[in-house]
């Protein structure tokens, strides 16, 4: 895979996205390269007791690939949109914890793929954002849904409507992450972590995190639809110039 480190060792995997040159930001290429590693996560359900998530370099995920973005009709941008919720959707899905371990910047999609993730643990340095709205957008991969249910709809509306960044520190005191470590100790205490997941009955682990989910998202179908929804439309306004702009490095020209 060229996006994607993965590696297993003793019942605990971990996944990396090691598109470093853009920030890690999401193609359909890595897409298509987290679903081969969701299949053999699925496959190996039984082996694999904990997950997790990271990213290399200074970025956890800096968003979704503009660049790919940019020339997309409101058919291609509703595609993209499902194909970013179903692979989320299959992540959060995993009957193994998913941890988050969020090395630096987790904007936009890289805050939807963080909030996949069951728990997430961050560096000091880490920063967050949805900032779809600076570029004429909405969030597209679930996270108009998962915001509110983290971090509460006033905050999410907060964040989505300003596009403004929060630090780790703030991330904490919001209850989005359950820990802030330095980055040298980051994989280290998603390590730790996911031993103590791995010594617990995996039969237990499985039916709580299955649990959990039913009795969470019995609605989320109707709401991704909405979102899907609305992210395409808007591929026919505005958010061509929020997305040239943004790839020109200036400020966006809205009517």
């Amino acid at each position: 895979m060229k996006n994607i480190i993965y590696s297993e060792s003793e019942g605990i995997a971990i996944l990396s996205f090691s598109r470093i040159s853009a920030m890690n930001a999401l193609n359909k290429e890595t897409f298509s390269e987290l679903n081969k590693c969701l299949d053999l996560l699925q496959s190996d359900s039984k082996q694999i007791k904990a997950l997790i998530v990271t990213g290399e370099g200074r970025s956890f995920i800096a968003g979704a690939d503009i660049s790919e973005m940019k020339n997309m009709t409101s058919e291609e941008a509703a595609i993209f949109a499902l194909i970013g919720q179903n692979t989320l959707l299959r992540l959060e899905q995993l009957p193994m914890p998913v941890i988050g371990a969020i090395n630096g910047f987790a904007l936009g999609g890289g805050l939807e793929m963080a909030l996949a993730c069951d728990f997430l643990i961050a560096s000091e340095t880490a920063k967050f954002s949805a900032p779809e709205i600076n570029l004429g957008l909405i969030p597209g991969f679930g996270g108009t849904l998962r915001l509110p249910r983290a971090i509460g709809i006033n905050r999410a509306r907060y964040y989505m409507l300003t596009g403004a960044m929060f630090t780790a520190g703030e991330a904490l005191q919001m209850g989005l992450v359950q820990k802030v470590v330095p980055p040298l100790d980051l994989i280290q205490e998603a390590m730790n972590l996911a031993k103590n997941i791995a010594g617990q009955s995996l039969e237990a682990t499985k039916a709580l995190k299955s649990t959990l989910y039913e009795t969470d998202n019995i609605r989320q179908n109707e709401a991704f639809t909405a979102e899907t929804r609305q992210f395409a439309r808007l591929f026919d306004g505005e958010a061509k110039e929020g997305m040239l702009a943004f790839l020109e490095k200036r400020k966006p020209k809205f009517q």
